[in-house]
């Protein structure tokens, strides 16, 4: 699938996008192949990340810019999404954490009537100038610290989403409460969280509550080992995992 843009219109708001970007700094274009599928994006992406660093030092929540790099997990996720698009196909999605884009640019491509999350504004103008760029829907977005989240995602999500997608969004076990909480209300009953994340032990402690509060698991989408874009991400291994909310409250 195509961007519903025209095409004059879809260049109009990539300049438009792209003067925003001004503000980040240099960017740089990477030539991503996703590694099961073999679809190709480019991904517009910062090349100063030292610049972006030293933002971060004057931000009260002291969050680094992650976002601005190409992470194994978001990219196994979309070419999972590549593989299954039926899943997000003319469904409401969330995505938590949008990053460059990568993923979002599979969903939109897949059909997903696509909103992307973000703490930082400038991972929202990437994402939707990605998905532009690679000939999928640009997607509406909300800024947003998912550690805090804000009535009006609450609003939007009204009964839950049918998909909610988030890749390497677990680091520590602080995370795994609050994550579980927020899925728990953005998910609607029987939908799904399509989860990736490279292994490590949080993860598989986040799944073991979520399955103890009643969420089902499918067998996983299979294990990722790359080729990456990044080659200090080499030994990265990422698990895809499809986790269904219970359809009925538990009793």
């Amino acid at each position: 699938m195509t961007s519903h843009r025209p095409p004059a219109l879809r260049m109009n708001r990539l300049d438009r996008l792209r003067s925003m970007l001004a503000s980040v700094g240099p960017l740089g274009e990477t030539h991503l192949t996703l590694p099961r599928s073999g679809v190709a994006y480019r991904i517009t992406r910062p090349t100063d990340v030292d610049r972006l660093l030293d933002a971060a030092v004057d931000d009260p929540e002291q969050n680094l810019p992650y976002w601005a790099e190409l992470w194994p997990s978001g990219i196994a996720l979309a070419d999972a999404i590549v593989a299954r698009p039926e899943v997000v196909a003319g469904q409401r999605v969330l995505e938590i954490g949008c990053g460059l884009g990568v993923t979002a640019i599979a969903a939109g491509a897949a059909g997903a009537q696509l909103t992307v999350t973000d703490y930082a504004p400038e991972s929202l103008w990437l994402c939707r100038y990605n998905c532009l760029a690679n000939q999928s829907p640009e997607p509406a977005t909300m800024q947003m610290n998912w550690r805090q989240p804000p009535e009006e995602l609450f609003a939007l999500a009204g009964d839950g989403f049918p998909v909610v997608l988030a890749a390497d969004v677990l680091y520590e076990s602080r995370d795994v409460q609050p994550l579980l909480a927020l899925v728990e209300r953005l998910v609607a009953p029987g939908g799904l969280l399509w989860l990736a994340e490279p292994r490590r032990p949080v993860a598989a402690r986040f799944i073991e509550l979520a399955v103890e509060r009643g969420w089902a698991t499918s067998e996983p989408d299979g294990v990722w080992d790359g080729p990456w874009p990044e080659p200090n991400d080499a030994r990265v291994r990422v698990r895809v995992h499809r986790l269904y909310r219970p359809a009925a409250p538990r009793v």
